[in-house]
């Protein structure tokens, strides 16, 4: 077993390379603000959670019948878990930004940061006595490395990074932050500490500077490409000749250390007051053995503290719950929503909903950007809303803007009869999944059939689906965005306002008249639309010596003369619209009119003209 160990050094340092440039992508995207919300839970909870985990370890190694300083060992290296396996899980279920991975992604930062005192302090336990003055002098490289981070991080690297950035190098710029990702780490390995922590040191350090970003959207490729070199190198670590040869301890141990770490991660979690689906993500996202543990391993065996079996067993173990990470991760949502199936007695968290809730009100699925926005407006307009959000910021968000929020997944038939669907007029479904945007329809139209649906979709390609499902009206952000880009661009190119619409609008026709060309209600709203086109709306300001002023509309006969129609009268800040033959225009009114160019410059003439 020893030779074996000493055959795989190479991969192993090919592995400590990948997770030392993952983990400087990580400090690119790390800020401490966004670990504000979860700063109790890091800083306090965590400690928590690792001396609960290594006590669970210890357990476990008693009962495998190892020494107590192995057991020691063992348990120390189950209470880390992999941040480059949340990280990519987060980023593949589309779960980053939310509470849930702060809460995870800020317990991970401070397990790596543990990572140091305890590559440290372990070994010493061969000979406590000498040990604790090492202590000592370990602490003070460890403040004055840090010190020297921040110096370095505001003084020199913005100064290099500005100098290389004014060269117009890409290559060079991106060869310049892997230099310093991989210097610093190589500079803290050299002082006796971490060779990954160093590199997420310097990347934390250069998120703060004005070239953050862009060194981050650089160092992406990368980043995915040393991804796949630490996941390579951790399969040719895997020993499959040892796993089946210790099968019984290899299954015991796995199955041990994720549900005992998952409770004991729920637990810590729902401690400090998170609730919902937070607790459940945590602990069936942070179950598994983390890659610092092949760092603190290869430090225990150099140092003789655990033996090659021992390092062997936790080896598989890491490899075997890191497989098992995205599986288990992934069925949060669907164990949360049997969950709340189970105990509908459980209330569901709601914010600014009356006792009485609403009724012919609109209810919003999914407050993101795009429902946020039309929440916005509808608050102005003063309606009846409801937002269903399951990103726990979000919902923050929306609370504290004093809007009517439910916190849960809106494909759920609880929580859509929390928002009141039963007695609304709309639904608006902006979020883009079609699984979960079928869901929903299907649990709305069944709770309420009249229920008018306007929904997002992908492609036209779900046009037939939408139409199946009965939603009434279907858009594209795709399309849209393209169609307002075209206007824009031909507005620039001098086409004639009306031509641009006219074309933009025959576009949007054609398109969404596949979805309803059975229904001639809309054929003849859109030939309208294309119709009151031709006629461009304008306004224009009375003078005090505008023939116009003081006078009725029909005194002046302003239809007869001028062809064009007064649409509506802004005065005083307020809005009259559709002003009838007896209104009397007044001097600085705003008035709206329609017609074609022709009607519009009489009406201009005579509006301007002495008497």
């Amino acid at each position: 077993m020893a030779l074996a160990v000493s055959d795989i050094h190479e991969i192993e340092l090919l592995a400590e390379i990948g997770i030392a440039l993952l983990l400087f992508a990580l400090g690119l995207e790390f800020s401490l603000k966004d670990l504000k919300p979860v700063k109790m839970v890091a800083l306090v909870g965590t400690p928590i959670q690792m001396a609960l985990t290594v006590g669970l370890g210890f357990g476990i190694g008693h009962l495998m019948g190892l020494d107590w300083k192995s057991s020691l060992w063992l348990g120390a290296l189950i209470s880390l878990s992999s941040t480059m396996v949340i990280l990519k899980t987060l980023m593949n279920q589309g779960w980053l930004g939310t509470l849930s991975s702060k809460v995870m992604i800020g317990m991970l930062i401070v397990q790596d940061l543990a990572v140091i005192p305890m590559m440290i302090i372990l070994p010493q336990l061969n000979n406590p006595v000498v040990g604790l003055p090492a202590l000592g002098f370990a602490a003070l490289k460890a403040a004055g490395f840090i010190t020297g981070m921040v110096l370095l991080g505001t003084r020199l690297l913005p100064r290099l990074m500005s100098h290389i950035a004014r060269l117009g190098s890409r290559e060079l710029f991106l060869l310049a932050i892997t230099a310093i990702g991989l210097g610093v780490g190589y500079i803290t390995h050299l002082a006796g500490l971490s060779f990954a922590f160093g590199a997420f040191v310097a990347g934390m350090v250069l998120s703060e500077s004005d070239y953050g970003h862009q060194a981050l959207s650089d160092i992406i490729p990368l980043r995915d490409l040393f991804g796949l070199l630490f996941f390579s190198s951790v399969g040719m670590l895997f020993d499959p000749g040892f796993l089946f040869g210790h099968v019984r301890e290899v299954i015991v141990l796995v199955i041990t250390v994720c549900i005992g770490k998952g409770l004991i991660f729920a637990g810590v979690s729902r401690v400090f007051n998170y609730r919902n689906v937070i607790p459940l993500a945590v602990g069936l996202g942070l179950f598994q053995i983390g890659e610092f543990s092949f760092v603190l391993a290869r430090v225990g065996l150099s140092t003789g503290s655990i033996s090659n079996d021992l390092y062997s067993l936790v080896l598989t173990a890491t490899i075997l719950s890191m497989v098992l990470t995205p599986l288990i991760s992934g069925q949060t949502t669907k164990i949360y929503a049997l969950k709340k199936r189970w105990f509908r007695h459980e209330r569901l968290e709601t914010s600014n909903i009356p006792d009485h809730g609403y009724k012919g009100h609109v209810v919003i699925a999914g407050g993101g950007r795009v429902g946020f926005q039309i929440a916005q407006i509808l608050k102005r307009l003063n309606m009846q809303f409801v937002i269903i959000e399951l990103d726990y910021r979000r919902f923050e968000q929306a609370k504290g803007t004093g809007m009517s929020v439910i916190y849960g997944d809106a494909s759920q038939e609880i929580v859509l009869e929390a928002a009141g669907i039963k007695n609304a007029t709309l639904l608006i479904l902006t979020m883009p999944d079609l699984v979960a945007t079928r869901s929903t329809i299907f649990h709305s139209k069944r709770l309420n059939r009249r229920l008018k649906i306007v929904a997002r979709t992908a492609g036209p390609d779900y046009f037939e689906v939408m139409k199946e499902l009965g939603v009434s009206e279907v858009v594209l952000p795709e399309f849209e965005a393209s169609l307002e880009m075209t206007r824009q661009s031909l507005l620039h190119l001098n086409i004639p306002p009306t031509e641009v619409q006219r074309h933009t609008d025959t576009i949007r026709q054609e398109l969404y008249a596949v979805l309803f060309n059975s229904n001639d209600s809309y054929r003849v709203l859109s030939q309208l639309r294309g119709a009151e086109q031709q006629f461009d709306l304008q306004w224009i300001r009375l003078s005090q010596e505008s023939p116009m002023a003081n006078r009725s509309i029909g005194e002046s006969e302003i239809r007869k003369t001028t062809g064009a129609s007064v649409v509506g009268v802004v005065r005083n800040g307020q809005l009259k619209p559709n002003p009838d033959a007896d209104f009397v225009l007044m001097s600085e009114d705003l008035v709206a009119i329609i017609g074609n160019e022709g009607n519009r410059e009489a009406f201009c003439h005579m509006a301007t003209s002495p008497t």
